[in-house]
């Protein structure tokens, strides 16, 4: 089989069938074998229902599949979907992704074009249910929103500049080759992006392609003072967790210090320009806490190491 998307979902009764109405409207796909895996994360809302009842009805090219994970969190849900799908190439959705009618022919054709391509994710286009604040771009990408114009590029995974994991393509094989099965962020901020990174390590490029175009729908609450604050923290918090994954150990310490040294700069240096804003600034405040979350950083990356250490 060429292709399988897998969509991990959570409580998604009023959300689930928008997405698979998108992918039953595919086109261009007549020469290409796919399959649609729903991975139901635990819910406990009428999720199953819903899926079952589409089972049902559906009379479609590409056969939809329901399995149950009883982890709690996408990242485990995902790789359920991964373990059990037929398909050469990985597509990752998530029960908010709206994919345009051509996103499957683009995201195949791309895996054919570019072989050395490992992963690649494409443009994320958000709806908004309320109006972002001023500038809001500076930071859309907490919220997974990708628009980087229509050139297809390599990313560079050393500067933590990578695709998003909603629309992340990626080869099955070079998934099963390089990503461990349970990831070191099991939580929001960063699971995602290690994914790309473990590949990158593993000698796979990372590239984007302009022609994958899918929506995401945004709720009013993940654009709210406190929630947007909070990704800022779990990212910068991160940060240097995510970059010790391609630094050979020789260099760890450079890059540890480099990170706190840097955090703290960039953390001064900002509240200098943008003192007067910083309170008022829903934007600013959140770029300054990534700075200051990212001093943290190599702290944090030392706890998780000892952690893990001291379970063996």
């Amino acid at each position: 089989m060429d292709f399988s998307i897998v969509i991990p979902t959570y409580n998604s009764e009023n959300r689930i069938s928008a997405v698979l109405e998108k992918l039953r409207l595919q086109q261009g796909t007549e020469q290409i074998t796919w399959e649609i895996i729903v991975v139901d994360n635990n819910s406990s809302d009428r999720t199953a229902e819903v899926i079952l009842n589409c089972q049902k009805q559906w009379n479609f090219q590409a056969p939809l599949r329901y399995v149950f994970e009883p982890k709690q969190g996408a990242g485990f849900a995902r790789q359920r979907g991964v373990e059990i799908a037929l398909g050469e190439l990985i597509g990752c959705l998530d029960d908010d992704n709206l994919p345009e009618c051509d996103w499957v022919l683009q995201s195949y054709l791309f895996s054919k074009e570019y072989p050395q391509a490992g992963a690649y994710g494409g443009q994320n286009h958000p709806i908004y249910q309320v109006e972002p604040p001023p500038n809001f771009q500076r930071i859309h990408g907490y919220l997974a929103i990708r628009e980087n114009g229509d050139k297809p590029f390599l990313f560079c995974p050393e500067k933590l500049q990578l695709p998003a994991g909603a629309g992340l393509v990626v080869r099955k094989q070079a998934w099963l080759d390089h990503v461990p099965p349970v990831l070191e962020n099991i939580d929001r901020g960063g699971e995602d992006y290690e994914i790309s990174l473990n590949l990158y390590k593993g000698g796979w490029e990372i590239w984007y392609n302009p022609k994958m175009h899918l929506a995401h729908d945004l709720p009013a609450y993940r654009l709210e003072k406190n929630y947007l604050l909070y990704l800022a923290h779990t990212y910068g918090l991160k940060s240097c967790l995510l970059l010790m994954l391609i630094t050979p150990t020789w260099k760890k310490p450079i890059l540890f210090f480099k990170t706190f040294l840097g955090g703290i700069r960039h953390s001064i240096l900002y509240q200098i320009k943008y003192k007067d804003q910083i309170k008022t600034d829903i934007v600013a405040a959140c770029e300054l806490q990534f700075f200051q979350s990212s001093v943290l950083s190599p702290f944090y990356y030392l706890k998780k190491k000892l952690s893990i250490n001291s379970k063996f």
